[in-house]
C-alpha cells in the first residue's frame, strides 16, 4: 500500500461521511455513556466500552482507532497461560520474549520491544527499567485484556507507538459469595492450584481474592519453574456516589532458567532441542507488587471523578551465561557471564474529571486530568564480558557461573525520574452519524543517573507534546467508519536507564494516519474489522561510521492492514480469525558504518494470522481448536539471518460434568512443531518455543 493512497483515504473517508450526513434517513445512535457488561458474563464485542482505546468510556464502535477486547474467560479458555500468549492472538502482535525482557516483550506494527509496546495494568503505566517488564504473573486474576494498536502516547505518555495492551484484572462485586477451586496437572510435571473467591460482605463491602500457584519440571534440562500471583481488592460503596477500592497484588516468578539453544554451522539441529547449556546455578527471580486505592465519586449527573493512587515495587534477579555460540569440534563457547539485580520503586496519582455538557449546541464527554510518578531504578551487577568457557554439545551445560570482572558484584548505578503530565480527551458528537473525537496530552519528564562507582551525576529533562484526532461516522448503528491522525513520542532507550550520551538527545517522535471499519451483524452473532494505517518515526540514532558521532537523522516507517472476524454460526460452532500485513522498513538509517536504509527492523514479521475454531457437542461438551501463524524475520537491521516463519496448533475440550464441575484438557503445539519465536542479535542462538504437551484441569465452583 503507498503512502499517498493511505494519505488519500482519511480525506475521502471523510467525504463519505459528510455526504453520509446529508442523508435525509436518521440513524439511531446508541448513547454515549455505555454500561459495561457484567464482570461474570465473560463476553466481549463491539459495543463494549474499551478501556485501553480511550478515557471516554467508548466502546471499540465509537473508537476512531484499531482495538481488541478479550474476555478473561476467553484467554483462559484458549489456552493462554500469560498475557503475551493472549495478546498475540489479536491482529498483528507478535511474541519477542526472552528472559533478559522478562518473557514480555511484543512486536506491533513494525516496532518492537517495551520502548514501542507498552503494557499497563488497570490503566497504570508499569514504566521500563532496562528493558524488562515481569507482571502480571499469568492470566488467572484477568477479567479481561485490551489491546490498542497504533500511537497512543497522547493518552499514556511516552513510549506506545506500536501498542498499548491493558491489563484489566478481576475485580469486587455485589451479590452472593461465589467461589471457584482449580486443580490441573500436565507434562513435565505441571501442577496449579488456583482460588477465585468473590461477593458481597455487607451491604456496603463487596471482595475479591485470587490465588495461583504453579510449577513444573520444564521441557528443557534443569528447565524447573514456579511462580506464585495472589491479589485481594475490598470495595467501600461509602453512598451511592462515592466508593473506595484498595487491591493489592504480589507476584513471584522462578521462570525456566532457559536462553536458548546455539545453532550449528548456522543451521538448528533438532536432537538438541531439550538442551540447556546455562550454568547449574544459574538464577532467574521475579518479584513484583502493586498496591493501589482508587477512588471514584459522582459529583453530579453530569460530572465525576476518578483518582489512582499507587506504589509499584519490582525486583529482578539474573545469573546466567547467556551466549552460546558453536564450535568446530561440537563445543559451545559460552559468554557473556552476567550477574544483575534491578530494583524499582514507583509512586504515582493519576486524577481525572469527565464531564457531559453542551459545546455549541452539540452533547460532548470531556475528560482532563493530571499524572504523576516518581520512580527509583537502582542496578547492581558484574559484566564478567571477556570471560568464557566450553562445553559439549552432545551435554547439556552445566558447570558453576564465574566471574574475571574486577570491581565484582555490587551497585553499579541510581536512577531517579519525574514525570509530570496534563491529557485532555473530548467526544463530540456533531450529528445523528459523525462524532469527532480528540485528544491532547503535555509530558515533562526530568531523569537523573547516578554512576556509583565514577561518582559522577548527569541529568537532563525532556518534554513532549502529542495530540490525536478522529471522525466516526455511523453508517448505521452497528456499522462504523472511521479515520485519525495521532502522534507519539519515544526515549532512544528507556528513559530510566538512558546513558549519559543518550540523555543528550530528544526524544524520536512518530506520527501515524489510520482508517478503518468496523461492524456487528446477524443481530450480534457476527462482527467484523478492517484497518490500514501509515506510521512514521523519525529521529533514529543513525551513525555514518563506527567512529563517527552518533546523530539523530534516522527514519523508520510502517504501512500496514489488520482484519478480523468473530462469527457465531449454528449448530454451535463460532469462529475467531484475524490476518495482518505489515512492510516495515527503515527509511533513513546507517549502523556502525551499515547502511540499512530500505531493510526491514529486526523482529518484524510480514504476516501473522490467527484462527480459533469452537464446537459445542452437546451435553456440557465443549471442543475447541486454534493455529498460530508468525512469517519469518530477521534477527538483525542488516537483514542477514533470518528466524523462519511457524505455525503452531493448540486445541482443548472442556467437560460440564456436573453443575458445579467442570472438566477440562488442553493440548499444545498439538502436532509437535520445532521452531524459534525469536534470536539473539548475532543469530547464532534461537529461543525455542514448547513441544507438544497436555494439561488436565478440574474446576470446582461453591
Amino acid at each position: 500500500m503507498s503512502h499517498s493512497l493511505l494519505y488519500c483515504s482519511v480525506p475521502l473517508a471523510l467525504a463519505f461521511a459528510g455526504l453520509a450526513v446529508a442523508s435525509e434517513d436518521p440513524v439511531d445512535l446508541p448513547g454515549l455513556t455505555i454500561q459495561a457488561k457484567a464482570a461474570e458474563e465473560g463476553e466481549t464485542d463491539l459495543s463494549t466500552p474499551t478501556s485501553a482505546g480511550s478515557r471516554l468510556d467508548l466502546s471499540a464502535l465509537q473508537t476512531p482507532a484499531s482495538t481488541t477486547s478479550l474476555s478473561g474467560a476467553e484467554v483462559r479458555g484458549r489456552n493462554n497461560r500469560s498475557v503475551q500468549d493472549a495478546v498475540t492472538r489479536t491482529p498483528g502482535i507478535s511474541s519477542i520474549g526472552t528472559p533478559g525482557n522478562g518473557g514480555t516483550a511484543l512486536s506491533a506494527r513494525g516496532f518492537s520491544g517495551h520502548s514501542a509496546t507498552m503494557q499497563l495494568y488497570d490503566g497504570t503505566r508499569q514504566y521500563v527499567g532496562a528493558g524488562t517488564v515481569t507482571f502480571p504473573v499469568d492470566t488467572w486474576s484477568v477479567q479481561r485484556i485490551d489491546v490498542l494498536r497504533g500511537p497512543a502516547s497522547v493518552l499514556y505518555g511516552e513510549g506506545a507507538t506500536g501498542a498499548v495492551i491493558n491489563v484489566v484484572p478481576k475485580k469486587p462485586f455485589a451479590g452472593p459469595i461465589h467461589n471457584q477451586l482449580r486443580l490441573g496437572y500436565g507434562s513435565d510435571d505441571r501442577r496449579q492450584m488456583a482460588l477465585d473467591s468473590g461477593g458481597s460482605l455487607s451491604d456496603a463491602l463487596s471482595y475479591r481474592f485470587n490465588v495461583n500457584q504453579q510449577a513444573s519440571n520444564g521441557w528443557v534440562d534443569r528447565g524447573d519453574s514456579k511462580s506464585l500471583a495472589f491479589s485481594a481488592a475490598l470495595r467501600w460503596e461509602a453512598s451511592d456516589e462515592l466508593s473506595f477500592t484498595l487491591s493489592h497484588d504480589h507476584g513471584d516468578q522462578d521462570p525456566e532458567r532457559y536462553f536458548g539453544t546455539p545453532l550449528v554451522n548456522g543451521h538448528y539441529r533438532e536432537s538438541l532441542r531439550e538442551h540447556n547449556y546455562n550454568v547449574g546455578d544459574a538464577e532467574v527471580r521475579y518479584n513484583d507488587q502493586i498496591t493501589r486505592l482508587v477512588t471514584d465519586w459522582r459529583i453530579n449527573d453530569a460530572l465525576t471523578a476518578s483518582n489512582q493512587l499507587y506504589y509499584i515495587k519490582t525486583q529482578r534477579y539474573w545469573r546466567n551465561a547467556e551466549s552460546y555460540r558453536w564450535q568446530p569440534g561440537d563445543v559451545v563457547l559460552r559468554s557473556d557471564f552476567y550477574e544483575i539485580k534491578h530494583t524499582q520503586e514507583q509512586v504515582g496519582n493519576r486524577q481525572s474529571f469527565t464531564l457531559d455538557h453542551s459545546l455549541f449546541g452539540l452533547d460532548s464527554r470531556t475528560v482532563v486530568g493530571v499524572d504523576y510518578n516518581r520512580i527509583h531504578f537502582a542496578r547492581q551487577h558484574d559484566f564478567a564480558s571477556s570471560f568464557s568457557d566450553s562445553v559439549p554439545l552432545a551435554g547439556s551445560g552445566g558447570g558453576r557461573y564465574q566471574s574475571d570482572d574486577p570491581q565484582g558484584y555490587g551497585p553499579r548505578e541510581r536512577n531517579l525520574a519525574r514525570q509530570f503530565s496534563l491529557f485532555a480527551e473530548n467526544r463530540t458528537q456533531l450529528s445523528e452519524r459523525l462524532s469527532l473525537v480528540t485528544g491532547v496530552r503535555r509530558d515533562q519528564v526530568h531523569i537523573q543517573r547516578d554512576d556509583l562507582l565514577g561518582d559522577s551525576r548527569v541529568d537532563r529533562s525532556l518534554s513532549g507534546g502529542n495530540w490525536r484526532a478522529g471522525l466516526v461516522f455511523a453508517l448505521t448503528p452497528e456499522l462504523s467508519l472511521y479515520g485519525q491522525h495521532a502522534t507519539s513520542t519515544e526515549g532512544v532507550n528507556n528513559l530510566l536507564t538512558l546513558s549519559p550520551s543518550q540523555q543528550q538527545f530528544d526524544l524520536s517522535r512518530a506520527r501515524q494516519t489510520e482508517v478503518g471499519l468496523k461492524q456487528a451483524f446477524w443481530n450480534g452473532q457476527g462482527e467484523w474489522t478492517l484497518a490500514a494505517y501509515h506510521i512514521v518515526k523519525k529521529k533514529l540514532l543513525s551513525r555514518e561510521t563506527p567512529s563517527s558521532p552518533t546523530e539523530q537523522v534516522g527514519q523508520q516507517s510502517a504501512d500496514g492492514l489488520e482484519a478480523s472476524l468473530e462469527l457465531a454460526l449454528g449448530r454451535g460452532w463460532q469462529v475467531s480469525a484475524n490476518a495482518a500485513f505489515v512492510r516495515a522498513e527503515y527509511d533513513d538509517f546507517v549502523e556502525g558504518g551499515g547502511e540499512r536504509s530500505g531493510n526491514r527492523p529486526s523482529n518484524v514479521p510480514r504476516r501473522t494470522a490467527n484462527l480459533w475454531l469452537n464446537k459445542a457437542l452437546g451435553h456440557g461438551l465443549d471442543v475447541g481448536v486454534g493455529a498460530r501463524y508468525v512469517d519469518a524475520r530477521y534477527a538483525d537491521a542488516a537483514n542477514q539471518i533470518e528466524v523462519p516463519g511457524y505455525t503452531v496448533v493448540d486445541a482443548n475440550i472442556a467437560w460440564q460434568a456436573l453443575p458445579d464441575v467442570r472438566l477440562g484438557l488442553e493440548l499444545n503445539n498439538l502436532f509437535d512443531r520445532q521452531y524459534a519465536t525469536t534470536a539473539s542479535s548475532a543469530g547464532q542462538q534461537w529461543y525455542l518455543g514448547a513441544p507438544r504437551s497436555f494439561f488436565v484441569t478440574a474446576d470446582y465452583s461453591f
